[in-house]
């Protein structure tokens, strides 16, 4: 939504249905196979012109306003791009936000590519998505994906290379985060390249969803802290869903479920324990 020197924007979570951890660069940023999908959990976010600057508010209270948030550090950056093109403006940035922080489902990385796409349409500077997405990669990996159209893709390299993958078929999603952030950083860097085995296991062998093997080699970096993650799993499991899986570094875990109200009453069970449960849809367009 737009209106004069304003815009309004929704900035969705997703979901890793798989990553495969494939080697590690010599600057040490790990490469991986990772198929993402984006469901139908928002952040919201609003920016309006102003003279000059950049302002960031957070009215949960919890989120910084400074530059440790993502969306502050990609304003700064796109404002210093446009100023070495002669444009000059500043803005004031409110970022509502329903994601869980550090919980594996990209709600950072969404809320930084919307602030590229809004300050890019804000500013009528016509940055190509290529252009933001080199942008948005300086900022995180997982930037680019957010900033393009695709529901789903396929991320290889650190996951800046792209290409758009099927979305998921007729699931509903319960995510259930068990309400404490964990380091994507600190889940790498003790993560064990020698420990990857390329024969999925009986339990993720039976996880598929329209062939594709659900698996996530980061599990066992996460799990092994925090074994409630395996709990949830088995749990979701138990309450019906067909598949079962932590999302990206961790800890939200995320149930497929071909029936909506099996769904409904998984997600209140769980409601009960979890603060930050959700239902949600994956995106299809």
């Amino acid at each position: 939504m737009t209106a004069g020197h304003s815009m309004r924007l929704l900035a969705p979570a997703k979901i890793n249905l798989s990553l495969r951890i494939t080697g590690r660069r010599q600057d040490g940023y790990h490469t991986l196979i990772s198929r993402m999908q984006k469901v139908s959990l928002y952040d919201e976010l609003t920016l309006e012109k102003t003279a000059t600057g950049v302002e960031l508010f957070c009215p949960d209270g919890k989120s910084p306003e400074g530059r440790e948030n993502l969306v502050f550090r990609a304003a700064e950056l796109f404002l210093e791009h446009i100023a070495a093109l002669g444009h000059s403006f500043g803005v004031r940035l409110t970022l509502n936000k329903r994601i869980p922080v550090a919980a594996g489902l990209g709600g950072g990385s969404s809320d930084a590519a919307a602030t590229l796409a809004g300050l890019n349409a804000l500013s009528r500077a016509g940055l190509t998505r290529h252009e933001l997405a080199v942008l948005g990669l300086r900022l995180g990996a997982d930037v680019p994906f957010f900033l393009g159209q695709a529901p789903a893709a396929l991320a290889q390299g650190i996951g800046e290379v792209l290409s758009p993958a099927e979305p998921i078929g007729d699931y509903t999603v319960v995510l259930v985060n068990p309400g404490f952030a964990v380091s994507t950083r600190w889940v790498y860097q003790h993560f064990d390249l020698t420990s990857i085995s390329r024969t999925d296991n009986l339990q993720n062998s039976r996880d598929k969803v329209g062939g594709l093997v659900l698996v996530n080699d980061l599990e066992q970096v996460t799990l092994k802290r925090y074994p409630i993650i395996a709990d949830l799993k088995k749990e979701i499991l138990q309450r019906g869903a067909t598949a079962a899986l932590m999302s990206g570094s961790g800890p939200t875990v995320f149930g497929l479920f071909t029936d909506k109200e099996v769904a409904w009453r998984a997600a209140r069970f769980f409601q009960l324990g979890f603060a930050g449960t959700y239902l949600v849809e994956p995106l299809r367009s």
